[in-house]
């Protein structure tokens, strides 16, 4: 699996946070385009890593595509297995911070171009390409992106890729919670490597004690390797083989919003991961690896957006050292 041309293809959405900034001199509620999606978000982490990354999705043949496309491409992400829709729209999202940083979101996108990409578009050769494949739900709540996910995850696990799971819920996206759930479990069923919100493992297993909650996910789905819980503000905790390592968040205040936390910490992760491997991982190793995803995640909250503030490892590294 080291000879493969990618470290990481992720699939997904991409699109536009519209992301408060300010209030205009009439007193209106003042919004900044923000290139964003999760799966996206992964990748510019990761390159900021220095991993070799590439993106497949959709966009709309329109201004927001553009910017996204250059935006990804800037990033130094590979752009191949972006398409373009001449006749849908970009995906807008609408994102309301609470004064703690947390956010709620507005989806403009029935439809938006991210579904609509097709199985037929797929690039086979990225999916054979990969050590990583990784991808969440927001690719899976309609077709013909749905379809197009199952068919990405069929090639890369064949080609011998690890597969990474982000549920990545997002309630107003989903036609009633039984849908949601269906889709989270198809993933579950079928990773290796899940990062889970606090939020999420509590909606899947109707516990919010992180121990009991782990424990139903490891039961149900054995094929889970390695189990990583973001508890925001909290920290993060991670399950493997039997093992429990709690590591707290990083506070040194100055948190301005929460987007793209979590997809920074779930790079970071599987930047551990390509670096270190998945098998004989000790407490210290998973110490280490949250530490280093906690950090970064918290570095991204003092900044708006996701894509465009992800920090360099020497960032990190220098602040890890205060800490």
């Amino acid at each position: 699996m080291d000879n493969k041309q990618f470290d990481v293809v992720a699939l997904g959405e991409l699109l536009i946070d519209f992301t408060q900034n300010g209030v205009s001199e009439q007193g209106n509620l003042l919004f900044e385009a923000n290139p964003g999606g999760a799966p996206a978000n992964v990748l510019a982490m990761l390159r900021k890593l220095g991993k070799r990354c590439a993106f497949i999705g959709k966009v709309g043949k329109d201004g927001f595509g553009d910017t996204l496309e250059k935006t990804v491409a800037d990033a130094g992400i590979d752009t191949r297995g972006l398409k373009r829709d001449p006749e849908v729209h970009t995906t807008l999202a609408v994102v309301h911070t609470f004064p703690n940083g947390d956010r709620d979101f507005s989806f403009y996108r029935k439809p938006g171009a991210d579904i609509m990409l097709h199985a037929d578009e797929l690039d086979e050769e990225l999916l054979r390409s990969c050590r990583i494949f990784h991808f969440g739900t927001l690719s899976l709540t309609d077709e013909p992106c749905k379809g197009a996910t199952v068919r990405a995850y069929e090639l890369a696990k064949e080609a011998g890729a690890l597969i990474s799971f982000d549920p990545n819920l997002r309630p107003p996206l989903w036609p009633d919670e039984e849908s949601a759930k269906a889709a989270i479990e198809w993933g579950l069923a079928r990773c290796d490597i899940l990062k889970i919100s606090d939020n999420e493992i509590e909606f899947m297993t109707g516990t919010s004690d992180f121990d009991k909650g782990a424990a139903i996910l490891y039961e149900r789905f054995p094929n889970i390797r390695l189990l990583n819980v973001t508890a925001g503000g909290d920290g993060s905790h991670s399950y493997y083989n039997g093992r429990h390592v709690f590591v707290p968040a990083c506070k040194l205040g100055g948190v301005i919003e929460t987007t793209g936390a979590g997809d920074t910490f779930c790079a970071s992760v599987l930047n551990y991961l390509l670096e270190h491997g998945i098998d004989n991982l000790w407490d210290a190793d998973l110490n280490a690896m949250l530490r280093f995803a906690n950090t970064a995640a918290y570095i991204v909250t003092t900044k708006k957006g996701a894509i465009r503030s992800m920090p360099e490892r020497e960032q990190v590294e220098e602040l890890l050292k205060k800490i």
